[in-house]
């Protein structure tokens, strides 16, 4: 098969162009020789007129040389056959046959130049066999010559034809390529979006939520008309609330917001502002818009990488915020159990209503694509004695563990967060929410 020709660039000629480029000047030698050579010898102007018909031919034929080239070769070697023994100049038509029969081998046509270049030297030697003693024109060493400049057209065409494949090949790799860095680099900037997002949307959704229900339950109490100093008490209990909330939410964001790095800055080794360290204050957050938030602990606390210890953190977080926003629970119990390969997330609370009352937005979403990101698992569903869970497996070494330096960077081992009542522990019931 032909190999795709080139766009013209660089204020080079078309591949047609140049054809007729190549067979002008094929064109002008040959006329050129044949005239000369006409001063010198004289022929019958029948003769004449018929050999330069071959001429023309044999040389326009080279115009489509790279779309027919077997027809091309074909032809200027049936006029070069008509032309040597009728006209009387021998001009370099042969150069037309030549040029045809290495484009033959150049565009592939391999089996056909030899097998033209064979039927050449057969043809030529039988012509000169079948002369008369002492009349040959071309003697055994021109012969010889011959043979081999038809092998070098045909072998020089093959290599070309190599060569063209090869830089065919590579130039189409160089595209691939490119295409597929393209494609990664899209796919980069798409998941970069994505987490950006999903960091967005657990920083400020957990504490607008917050602000949310605070500011509801003080108008609630205030819509009964209490004596001036209770609503006093509970507008002034609201808005420090809501400070405090908000103000832990502008830390966050400002954190999150500060990973939005430039590319040659390096990445961050730690998480942003946030981790089981600070559940904590996470639970205190909670209990001030008015649930009862208990945590326990089980096992031994280790040191997490910054991915997992920030992923367990926005599970609870998010976790919270659904309860606060949807559940209308009273109580939440935030159980920690470290193994020695994992640590799991339980968050159960004691709300009404089934897993459909409860809109599935992308909170759910998110925390199990953290989980499944960081080799976890992540189930939501009603739990045993009622209410909802959330259970959440997250191994200490995530698919993409950090170097041993990075390692050596992470923060120490959390705080055991302040441990509360425990309620007895509930089994999950594992249903996909």
């Amino acid at each position: 098969m032909p190999l795709p020709l080139r766009s013209p660039g660089g204020g080079r000629p078309s591949p047609r162009a140049a054809d007729a480029l190549v067979a002008g000047a094929v064109l002008l030698v040959v006329a050129v020789w044949t005239l000369v050579a006409g001063l010198r010898a004289s022929e019958p102007p029948l003769r004449a007129v018929l050999g330069w018909v071959l001429v023309l031919a044999g040389c326009g034929a080279l115009y489509f040389r790279r779309r027919q080239p077997v027809a091309v070769a074909v032809v200027t070697l049936l006029a070069c056959a008509v032309y040597y023994p009728l006209s009387a100049q021998d001009g370099p038509l042969m150069i037309a046959f030549a040029l045809a029969l290495y484009t033959t081998a150049a565009e592939g046509r391999f089996a056909a130049a030899v097998a033209l270049g064979a039927v050449t030297l057969l043809a030529v030697g039988a012509g000169e066999v079948r002369q008369q003693p002492g009349h040959r024109q071309i003697d055994d060493t021109s012969l010889a010559m011959l043979a081999g400049w038809l092998i070098s057209l045909v072998a020089v065409g093959r290599a070309q034809r190599t060569r063209a494949a090869y830089l065919h090949e590579v130039e189409q790799r160089a595209l691939a390529a490119e295409r597929e860095q393209e494609a990664r680099a899209r796919q980069s900037a798409t998941e970069e979006r994505l987490r950006i997002a999903r960091e967005v949307h657990d920083v400020l959704g957990h504490s607008i939520s917050l602000i949310n229900v605070q500011s509801g339950a003080a108008l609630h109490r205030l819509g009964k008309k209490p004596a001036p100093e209770a609503g006093l008490a509970t507008a002034t209990e609201a808005l420090e609330a809501v400070r405090a909330t908000s103000k832990d939410a502008l830390r966050e964001l400002r954190a999150t917001l500060g990973v939005l790095r430039r590319a040659d800055e390096a990445t961050p080794t730690t998480p942003a502002s946030s981790g089981l360290a600070l559940l904590g204050d996470l639970a205190e957050r909670a209990r001030s818009a008015g649930l009862d938030v208990r945590t326990g602990v089980t096992g031994t606390p280790v040191p997490l990488p910054p991915p997992v210890d920030l992923a367990a953190y926005r599970i609870v977080q998010e976790s919270l915020t659904n309860i606060a926003r949807h559940a209308g629970a009273r109580t939440v119990d935030v159980d920690l159990d470290w193994s020695p390969d994992a640590v799991r997330l339980r968050i159960a609370d004691d709300g009404g209503g089934s897993p459909e009352d409860r809109p599935l937005g992308s909170g759910i979403r998110g925390m199990a694509e953290r989980a499944r990101a960081l080799g976890g698992e992540l189930t939501a569903g009603n739990g045993e004695d009622g209410g909802f869970l959330v259970d959440a497996r997250l191994p200490y070494a995530p698919p993409s563990a950090p170097s041993a330096s990075s390692a050596s960077s992470a923060p120490s081992a959390p705080s055991a967060p302040e441990e509360g009542p425990r309620t007895p522990e509930k089994s999950p019931q594992e249903g996909a929410r």
